[in-house]
């Protein structure tokens, strides 16, 4: 994706990825906004983006409805 664009809109419908992929992201990222503990426990649910920003260099950054802190992008997929 470009810089500063999300792939998914305020108001999409997401999926938020499995366990594994949400244990590895926590084990390797090292930068702003790390996975809390209390975020694996959706693995695999679905949401709806209430709101979207943009980390300094274009990280994006997601808020779902019903659920806590901030979703990096490589932890969420569509919903189809």
């Amino acid at each position: 994706m470009p810089q500063y664009q999300e792939q998914f809109p305020k108001g999409s419908k997401v999926r938020v990825r499995d366990f594994a992929v949400l244990e590895s992201f926590k084990k390797e990222w090292r930068f702003h906004n790390p996975l809390r503990d209390d975020q694996l426990a959706f693995a695999g649910k679905e949401g709806r983006v209430s709101a979207v920003s943009f980390y300094h260099g274009g990280d994006v950054l997601y808020t779902l409805e019903e659920m806590p802190g901030m979703w990096h992008e490589r932890c969420l997929e569509s919903c189809k």
